[in-house]
């Protein structure tokens, strides 16, 4: 099980964390790279040609202002992409998701939302789940222990106000 989580920006890490040590929670190789779509194109490049051979199953692409990166990306796999549109421009990320959702037919990218790397991260798990049942257990058991917090939650609430 690999995902491959490519950025446009060294500055784009710490959004993008979470979504490491979430995939790597559940025991799949993760392979992050900084490979701008316009500055390292030739780069991207081989790094997409690696991940195709290398059994990578999903690519999760992060990127802000223009947001070529998962439009490039999935414009050379038909392994599935996901991009994260990120925020930091005057637009606050709006215009990093309209570039990432308005792709053409035939080069699809599945998008969360701006900032979205934890979302991203159990998109992938679920994609991988279809291959993977140990990953669907623990998807399954994991969202148990959110529904578990959230009744908790609830019952902190009513106590409060009774």
């Amino acid at each position: 099980m690999r995902v491959a989580i490519i950025m446009g920006s060294t500055s784009d890490l710490p959004k993008m964390e979470p979504a490491v040590e979430i995939l790597k929670s559940y025991g799949v190789a993760v392979d992050v790279r900084c490979l701008s779509a316009h500055r390292a194109h030739a780069g991207l490049s081989a790094f997409i040609e690696e991940a195709n051979e290398n059994g990578t199953e999903v690519f999760i692409t992060a990127a802000g202002m223009a947001a070529a990166l998962p439009g490039v990306v999935a414009s050379q796999t038909v392994t599935p992409v996901i991009g994260v549109p990120l925020s930091g421009s005057v637009l606050d990320g709006m215009d990093a998701l309209m570039s990432i959702v308005q792709m053409p037919p035939g080069i699809p990218v599945a998008t969360v939302a701006i900032n979205g790397g934890k979302n991203a991260a159990y998109l992938a798990l679920q994609i991988i789940a279809v291959k993977h049942p140990e990953i669907r257990e623990k998807l399954l058991a994991h969202r148990v222990e959110m529904e578990e917090a959230a009744m908790k939650a609830n019952e902190e609430v009513s106590a409060r106000f009774a």
